[in-house]
């Protein structure tokens, strides 16, 4: 016999009236809706639409194409292909089997490592010519059949080198090498430093035109000044050799009043050059704690009582 539960009138009147508000019950059973599941699919497939591994090849292959760089008549020196060195280019080597093809690197360059994708049906070998500055590594590479492609990297002390290797049935490269533009650009920089550093800091000067009465005082930073003197037209302020490799203090002209303003000079070599005479000038590095060396004009007598 199943018990009886007596509800009061007015708390049954409550319960009927909040269950017909509430929303029918789901079953136990009930599944998600096909249409939702899809949705989410279709909304993760549209965040990803930019993904596309055939796309992320395709521009891959593309790029390695625009930075191969292959052989020309025109960079032929005898039976050597000369290529242009840049970082990050593919250069391109024709070979066939039963030849070797010498692949030359700068002289002076220390060999660190070669790595080929084709180990087996590959020969890959090197050797050395020269002796001392001259001395220069070579890379062989000889396939065992035609139709046959891979790719070399070769790791320098100085730079790596990508190569691009195809057989053909006879046809093969004999020998290629690097022209180094960089390298040359730093060495001409490096010779017109040099020629400028050794080139007079003015010319047509004579000796019985130059006088040295100045003085220098002040501060002992690493920079300062040797002595001053001019010609009559030119101040010359000369440093130690140090001021090429350190912060070269600016150039300051004192007044009559102490006040001091900026000065037109140019560095020659180890000289401030300033075109005109001065009688008080003052150099002057730093800001909190600021380095000042003063130079000043003194008649000649005065000079030679000091000295």
């Amino acid at each position: 016999m199943r018990p009886t539960f007596i509800i009061p009138a007015a708390l049954g009147a409550a319960f009927l009236s909040v269950a017909a508000d509430r929303p029918p019950s789901v079953p136990l059973t009930a599944q998600p809706a096909p249409l939702s599941v899809k949705s989410a699919v279709v909304t993760a497939q549209v965040r990803r639409k930019s993904w596309k591994p055939a796309s992320a090849v395709a521009r891959v292959a593309l790029a390695n194409r625009a930075a191969t760089w292959e052989p020309a008549s025109q960079a032929y020196v005898n039976a050597v292909q000369i290529y242009p060195y840049a970082e990050g280019a593919i250069y391109h080597v024709y070979t066939a089997p039963e030849r070797v093809t010498d692949i030359a690197l700068q002289p002076g360059e220390v060999l660190g490592a070669v790595a080929a994708g084709d180990t087996v049906r590959w020969v890959i070998g090197d050797t050395v010519s020269g002796s001392g500055e001259t001395k220069r590594t070579h890379i062989l590479a000889k396939p065992f059949t035609s139709g046959l492609s891979t790719n070399l990297v070769i790791t320098t002390d100085r730079r790596s080198y990508h190569l691009a290797l195809t057989s053909t049935a006879k046809t093969a490269m004999a020998a290629l090498s690097w022209t180094y533009p960089q390298d040359q650009l730093i060495a001409l920089r490096h010779a017109a430093a040099e020629a400028q550093a050794a080139a007079p800091v003015s010319s047509g000067l004579a000796l019985d035109q130059l006088h040295f009465n100045y003085t220098v005082s002040g501060d002992q930073p690493s920079w300062r000044p040797l002595r001053a003197f001019d010609d009559g037209r030119q101040t010359f302020i000369e440093f130690p050799a140090s001021l090429g490799v350190g912060e070269a203090p600016p150039l300051f002209l004192v007044d009559a009043k102490g006040e001091a303003s900026l000065v037109n000079y140019r560095l020659q070599g180890r000289f401030y050059v300033v075109d005109r005479l001065f009688d008080v000038a003052e150099l002057r590095l730093g800001t909190k704690h600021q380095q000042i060396v003063r130079i000043a004009r003194v008649a000649p007598d005065q000079r030679r009582r000091r000295s």
